[in-house]
Parts: C-alpha cells; structure tokens; sequence
C-alpha cells in the first residue's frame, strides 16, 4: 500500500509562507504519486490558531486537497504546538475522503470501502471485517498528568515504561492483521533516544518516550514519527518481517542552522515489509555566517561570493565586547545581503564584568584600599598615592593650578627640544 506521510508543518502567521508553499508542493506529489492514505504525525500547527486566521484557512484548504484525493488521519502533536481540540474542525472538511483525528491511544482500520473505523478502546480485540490497513496510534502523551501522579521526578521513566508496555500490548492484533496480508502501521509523536535534532545535536536524557526497541516491539512494518524536525530513519529484519521506523521531518525549514533536506515520506508497506523514500520540498535556503569577533566586511564578501546568497535566508552572528558595539557597521552589512530574501543581523555583546578586589573593603584606609587596588591590578602605587595625598590636603584651585603648572612646563621641553633639533639640522 502507498502511504503519503507528513510531518510538522507548523502553520502558523510567522510561518505561513514557508509552511504553505512546502506543503502545497508536498500535496501536489503525493496527490500525483496516486498514494491511497495520507497520514499526518503532529505538528500541523505552530500554535493555538482562530478559525478566520490566513494559517488556518490555508491548512484547512490543503488538508481539503489531499482528503479529496484519499483518506487521511491526522495525529494530535505537542500541546503547545497543536493544543487539544486544533484539530477536531477537521473532522467536518466534507471532502470526498474522511479525516479521521487521532487524538487518543487507538488502534484504526481503515476499510476497503475506505472509511476509517476507530477502536472502543485503546486497541481492537480482532482485526475489523474489510480492513484493508490497520494504524495503532500514539499521540502525544500528556507528561503534566503523569508528573502529578507518580511525582516529577519518576515521571520520565513512568511513561517510558507505560509507553513500552502499550506498543508491545499491540503486537497481538498487528500479528492477525498480518496473518491476514494487511498491512500495518504504527503513527507517533514524540523523541527517539539517540536521534538527532535538525541541527545535529543526539537527543540523549532521560525524558525521551521511546528506544527503536520498543518501537519495534508493536510488530508494524512500518513506524511513522513525528516531532523532530530532521528525517532518518531505522530498519530491522525478524520475526514482524521487515521493519522501518521514520522521521518525515518538518515540511519545511523553519529555522536558521537546520541540517538535511526538508520534505515528506513516500511509504510502501505490505503485511510482511515497510519502505520510505524522502521526497524533498522547496524548502528555503539558509545561510549562517559566523565572527568571532567584529564582522570583517571583507570577509563577509568572500563569504557572499562564495555562499551565493541570492533569494536565500542569511543570518550574520558576531561577538563583540561592549566597548566595541558601536564599532559595527549594521548598515553596511546590510548593504552587502541587499539580495538576499532575508537579512538577520544577531550581534552578542560581551559585558564589562567589574569585581571587587577580595577583602578591600576590609581594609581600615583609602590609602591602604588603593595599595590593595594597585597590587591586584599591576598598577605602580606611588603615582596614584601621590594624587590622593594632593587630593586631602589641597584644594580645588590649588590642585588646578599645579596641573597648569606642569602642562606648561612639558610644553617648555618639548619646544625647547624642538628648537634644538631645528637648530642641530
């Protein structure tokens, strides 16, 4: 069976345009590509959206697209993405094609007639009559809820453990379904151990649901993921037959640094094997160019030569210290990126930290506080000693006085010594 697959689309007003033309393209080849189920592993949103919002009525116009070609189920994602109840305006799109939204641990079939019909609990007892491919569907599990049982702390490990035992718990209705030559499917939102991020950082700790072993464990052909935003993929032989998990990754690429192609998932699943093949989108490009330091304008154009960033997303990072803030020429940077579709200027400013020298203010004088000063810092003591005494026995117009004293003095030796070398030549 050939199954569309797509991920994170993260619509939302910041994000439209990416989202949209990316997923409008993605739409285009799965409708082309003639796939009979499409499936939606959370994301769909950025969000809490409003009905009459643009990002709304464009994923409600998509969504609309795709379900008049075939059926479609759509996965609750992350709450602060796709709140509970985003989805449910879905189930009433009337296309030709119904969307089913799996916002609950269930199992679904769907029928050759081409319905979906969902179980009453968490997971069929027998494969349902007609079915002609059977989804075991995990949204995103509400950690908050298992926190306030179990306590914080044990919270990870408790819905790892719980999780783990829910996939193997459908292993026994995804083996008549295979007994059978119906294919199935396993639709998750949520963290791999040990997969990477878009911008190829491992995803290790202690607060990720699964392991690919657990994964495994439901004996689906296939596995498809949701949540993080970069494609890869695991695969098995043994005893389920052949076994694929995968990320789709984001529609589209949504921030700057973000590694890999961008696209959706072309599945072919049978009863006894699961393949994907990632079909890219037109997703933007983006460019990071990096100072250690003030921006070097000329590098910056050997950068721009090199890079071509023509209709692409550049973003220019710098470090300075904040005496030097001021050095940076945002204007002309600025001038250099005038062709690129987006110019994001990021500078970090080094603070002075300023530090009281340890015990100083311990000491019993001003003079033994500059002392303690001049040692710390490496600075002669005499001179500044010097100006402290003048500072406590004189007064203001005698103080100036000297001070004129002594600039008119240099003046007279530096004349004099000018005068001696004209002379001398």
């Amino acid at each position: 069976m050939r199954i569309a697959h797509f991920s994170d689309l993260h619509y939302g007003a910041a994000t439209l345009e990416e989202a949209d033309r990316c997923f409008g393209a993605a739409v285009d080849r799965a409708i082309a590509e003639r796939v009979e189920a499409a499936i939606l592993s959370g994301d769909a949103t950025d969000h809490g959206l409003d009905l009459h919002e643009p990002a709304t009525l464009k994923l409600l116009a998509q969504v609309r697209r795709l379900a008049d070609h075939c059926p479609v189920l759509m996965l609750q994602g992350t709450f602060s993405h796709e709140p509970p109840g985003t989805l449910s305006v879905f189930r009433l799109l009337g296309a030709r094609h119904p969307v089913h939204v799996a916002d609950r641990i269930e199992q679904v079939a769907l029928t050759r007639e081409g319905f979906w019909q969902a179980s009453s609990s968490w997971r069929f007892e027998d494969v349902p009559m007609g079915a002609r491919l059977l989804l075991s569907c995990v949204p995103t599990i509400n950690k908050a809820v298992v926190a306030a049982t179990v306590g914080a702390v044990d919270a990870p490990q408790a819905v790892g453990e719980h999780l783990a035992l829910l996939l193997a718990g459908f292993a026994p209705t995804n083996r008549r379904a295979r007994a059978q030559g119906i294919p199935t499917v396993a639709v998750s939102h949520g963290t791999v151990f040990g997969s990477l991020s878009e911008h190829g950082v491992p995803m290790a700790g202690f607060d990720h649901e699964f392991s690919t072993g657990v994964l495994f464990s439901a004996e689906t052909q296939a596995v498809m993921l949701g949540h993080i935003h970069r494609h890869q993929s695991w695969e098995q032989n043994g005893p389920a037959g052949r076994q694929c998990i995968a990320y789709a990754g984001s529609i589209g690429r949504f921030h700057f640094g973000e590694e890999g192609e961008k696209g959706f998932l072309l599945w072919e699943v049978s009863a006894d094997a699961g393949a994907c093949m990632l079909v890219p989108t037109p997703a933007r490009r983006t460019i990071d160019i990096v100072f250690e330091g003030r921006p070097d304008l000329e590098a910056l154009r050997e950068a721009i030569a090199s890079h071509g960033v023509e209709g692409a997303h550049v973003r220019v990072r710098w470090t300075v210290a904040d005496e030097d803030r001021h050095a940076v020429d945002r204007a002309a940077i600025s001038r250099l990126l005038a062709g690129a579709a987006q110019a994001k200027l990021e500078g970090r400013i080094v603070p002075v930290v300023r530090t009281r020298a340890p015990s100083i203010s311990q000491l019993g004088t001003l003079a033994d506080k500059v002392r303690r000063w001049a040692e710390l810092t490496g600075v002669e003591p005499a001179c500044v000693l010097k100006c402290l005494e003048a500072l406590s026995e004189e007064g203001p117009t005698e103080i100036v006085e000297h001070l004129l004293q002594s600039i008119g003095m240099r003046a007279l030796v530096k004349e004099y010594a000018s005068t001696c070398a004209r002379v001398f030549v």
